[in-house]
C-alpha cells in the first residue's frame, strides 16, 4: 500500500508541471485554454497506439522475487481530450529468481540465483487520465483492471507455441484477478512519442499480492 501511495504522489508531481507548460502554451499562442484558429482539441487526441518493454517485479514473498523482461502492446480511445478508455497486453519471458538466506548467527547474508520457467501474461483495461494534452509533453494516471495468468513451460528461449499455450490457458487455476494503479509521462514530436509508465500491479491469490511494474515504449497518437 505504501508503494501505490508513492507511485500515486510521483505521478501527481511530474502531471503538474506538463499542465502548467500546456497552459502557458496556449496562452502564448493567445488561445486563452482555447484551441488555436483551425484546430480542435482533438488534433492528434483521437487515439493512441504502441508497444512497450516491460519489466516486472515478481515478489510472492517478502525474501523472494522474480525479475521478468517482457514485450506488450496498448490501445487507447479518447472520450473527451482528457480522458481515454485503454487495453493492454504484455507476456514476461526473462527471468532471474533470486533468493535471500542469512545464516544462524545473522551476520552473514547470501543470495543465489537460480532460472524458472514461470511466465506471467497480463491484460488490462480502464481509463487514463491525461494532462497537458495540447503539448507535446503530458502527464497521466492509470487505474486498470484485468487478469495476470502463470504458465510454467521450458525455461529455454520463448517459442511462437509458448505464447499461444498461455492465450489458451487463461481462465484456468494459473489467472487471478489484477488491478493497476499507476501512472508516467508522455512526449511527442508530432504524432510520434515515448511513453514511461510505472505502478504497481496488484493480483488476488488467497491474499493480496504487490509487484512493481515499469513499462518503456514508442505510441503513436492521431
Amino acid at each position: 500500500m505504501k508503494r501505490t501511495t508513492m507511485l500515486v504522489g510521483i505521478a501527481l508531481a511530474l502531471a503538474l508541471p506538463c499542465t502548467v507548460q500546456a497552459q502557458a502554451a496556449e496562452a502564448a499562442s493567445g488561445g486563452g485554454g482555447q484551441a488555436a484558429p483551425g484546430e480542435s482539441s482533438y488534433t492528434l487526441n483521437h487515439a493512441e497506439i504502441g508497444a512497450f518493454a516491460d519489466y516486472f517485479r515478481f515478489a510472492p514473498t517478502s525474501s523472494t522475487h522474480t525479475n521478468f523482461v517482457g514485450v506488450g502492446g496498448r490501445a487507447a480511445f479518447n472520450v473527451d481530450p482528457n480522458i481515454a478508455l485503454e487495453g493492454e497486453m504484455d507476456y514476461d519471458f526473462a527471468k532471474n529468481f533470486t533468493t535471500t538466506s542469512t545464516i544462524t548467527n545473522g551476520t552473514t547474508t547470501t543470495t543465489t540465483f537460480t532460472t524458472t520457467g514461470l511466465r506471467p501474461l497480463t491484460g488490462l483495461f480502464g481509463p487514463k487520465f491525461q494532462f497537458g494534452t495540447s503539448g507535446n509533453f503530458r502527464a497521466f494516471l492509470t487505474g486498470k483492471i484485468g487478469f495476470i495468468d502463470f504458465t510454467t513451460t521450458n525455461p529455454g528461449n520463448v517459442s511462437g507455441s509458448q505464447f499461444n499455450n498461455a492465450i489458451a490457458g487463461v481462465g484456468g487455476s494459473g489467472t487471478h484477478m489484477a488491478f493497476y494503479p499507476g501512472g508516467g509521462i508522455e512526449g511527442f514530436w508530432g504524432p510520434i512519442g515515448l511513453r514511461l509508465e510505472g505502478g504497481d500491479e496488484i493480483y488476488l491469490n488467497n491474499g493480496t499480492y504487490n509487484n512493481l511494474r515499469v513499462t518503456l515504449g514508442p505510441t503513436i497518437r492521431f
